[in-house]
């Protein structure tokens, strides 16, 4: 395992999803700001973000990647932190438009700012660019002190299969439905024929740490986790992986995490999320969990699985407390 201390600067790659994914990763920067500075504002250490893509969608002829730009939007400044998620100062005329002609989905309000860019992804991805070609492109735009990588190019939708057959695209599932209707499984569409996109097996390889963000466990980092060739990169690299448990106390920290995992058969709780991951000497992905300090009385559980745990303050209800999650992330990977 590497040494994180000896390090003047590590590379991090961190495994994502939205808005949970999104604020660790604004922490996790501005930690490595201050404790490995450039001398430039910037930072000698390398941030590279994994980020999940089974929630995105073809909407009124635009490719939507929710994950991805809540990410890039939250380290741009842009994001409106009162709603959590989409853009500051956002207008919604388009969407009122669209209603109008009775074209997408009126249960799904995109503003004016966000459609920009998913006109502009779009744009790209019509001229022949990757996803991951035109993500880079669209965030040259801001000073983001994170690379951004989609998990893959290829177009991995996840689909509910609800209790009655119908199927539902999971954005509906999660957005106008608020995750209320059973379900009997999750379906990620061409996910055995995927491949991770360029980059991403290398930044699992050759980080110094990764980490697993508090992201839904189930539909994002489990998405992440089923792209094919993903897994064995976890397993086989020298770097510890590190995860933070998205739930506190027996509930989730944000969004409705719970319903997916009650789909799964798995307990909403620190421990059992740990032990839906699995320890990487038994075949799974961890080396370390941290958990937070009201469910301290679970680490015995998570040390018996073979990962070690720690037991560290986890609410990120402000930017000092961000970071410090972040740093308390990389002190875990010290076996």
């Amino acid at each position: 395992m590497s040494n994180l201390e000896s390090a003047p600067g590590p590379q991090i790659t961190v495994l994502s999803g939205g808005v949970g994914g999104a604020r660790f990763l604004r922490g996790l920067r501005e930690h490595v700001r201050a404790a490995y500075p450039d001398g430039s504002g910037g930072s000698t250490a390398s941030i590279t973000a994994i980020v999940n893509t089974g929630d995105d969608m073809w909407l009124t002829g635009l490719r939507i990647a929710p994950d991805l730009d809540s990410i890039m939007y939250t380290l741009a400044g842009e994001n409106d932190e009162v709603r959590g998620w989409g853009r500051l100062g956002e207008s919604e005329r388009v969407s009122g438009e669209l209603r109008a002609y009775g074209v997408g989905w009126d249960w799904f309000t995109l503003g004016d700012l966000d459609l920009g860019t998913h006109i502009a992804r779009t744009s790209y991805l019509r001229a022949g660019l990757t996803l991951s070609e035109a993500t880079a492109r669209i965030t040259s735009r801001w000073d983001l002190g994170v690379r951004l990588l989609p998990v893959t190019d290829d177009e991995v939708e996840t689909h509910v299969i609800a209790q009655s057959g119908e199927d539902l695209h999971f954005q509906e599932w999660w957005t106008r439905h608020r995750a209320t209707v059973p379900v009997r499984e999750f379906v990620q569409r061409n996910l055995s024929e995927s491949t991770p996109a360029p980059e991403v097996l290398a930044a699992i390889a050759e980080a110094d740490v990764v980490l697993l963000a508090p992201s839904n466990p189930v539909v994002s980092i489990g998405t992440i986790l089923g792209i094919p060739g993903i897994r064995h990169a976890l397993s086989t690299t020298a770097a510890p992986v590190v995860g933070v448990s998205p739930i506190i106390g027996g509930a989730v920290v944000r969004g409705m995490a719970d319903a997916c995992l009650s789909a799964i058969g798995v307990a909403t709780s620190a421990d059992a999320v740990a032990l839906h991951y699995r320890s990487r000497v038994d075949g799974g992905v961890l080396d370390a969990w941290l958990i937070d300090e009201l469910d301290a009385e679970l680490a015995p559980t998570v040390e018996a699985a073979g990962i070690r745990a720690s037991v560290v303050p986890l609410w990120m209800t402000d930017a000092p407390r961000s970071a410090q999650l972040a740093a308390d992330a990389l002190a875990a990977a010290a076996p």
